[in-house]
């Protein structure tokens, strides 16, 4: 038997009245909210894409640091679901035996911290470094994914805000030391294939 925690005693009853909330709003309202809590990281991947493509036409050191973003969501992601076998946190729609708008996850897929939070808050972040104003859309993009995983019933609160600040930790040393010190990776790069990467042809 795999002992679990119950996260309900934390926020149970904010995640219910969230839960009802989504239950009696308007069919439309709920496509929107499930479409973007299933697809919304997909936007994080085009606000990367652009980051890149923007800062390798300004200077190999600028397209290494828009690199750096993709690889600090990766780790984002990776310490969160080591969180998650840490903690191993019972999904909400399964302690608390709701209908939820997303199905509710088998056993052994653990709530806290939310992956989904984790990744997009580690993208905006990051991208903050690289474009304050890509950064900006990146940040309000994470606060309606952190929002919706709960809307869903995908989540506690407490996952999504735990989520978002494992994201952002994960992201904000490494993006820091990277634009302080882009010349000795960028240097590595441009002497490899890679070297189209970092500027525009």
């Amino acid at each position: 038997m795999i002992l679990a925690f119950d996260g309900s005693s934390v926020d149970g009853s904010a995640y219910t009245d969230v839960v009802d909330l989504a239950d009696r709003s308007p069919g439309w309202l709920d496509d929107m909210v499930s479409a973007w809590s299933t697809y919304g990281l997909a936007v994080f991947a085009v606000l990367m894409a652009v980051a890149w493509w923007r800062a390798r036409r300004v200077s190999a050191t600028a397209a290494v640091i828009a690199l750096g973003v993709p690889l600090v969501v990766v780790a984002g992601y990776g310490v969160d679901a080591a969180l998650k076998l840490v903690v191993r946190e019972t999904r909400p729609c399964q302690s608390l035996h709701v209908a939820t708008l997303e199905a509710c996850p088998a056993p052994g897929d653990w709530s806290f911290p939310s992956n989904h939070a984790a990744i997009a808050a580690a993208a905006a972040v990051a991208l903050w470094f690289v474009s304050r104003r890509l950064g900006a859309v990146a940040a309000v993009a994470a606060c309606a994914m952190a929002v919706s995983r709960v809307w869903v019933g995908a989540h506690y609160p407490h996952d999504v805000a735990a989520g978002v600040v494992v994201g952002a930790l994960v992201a904000v040393g490494p993006m820091a030391v990277l634009r302080r010190h882009p010349d000795s990776p960028a240097g590595w790069i441009t002497g490899t294939r890679l070297r189209p990467l970092l500027a525009a042809s």
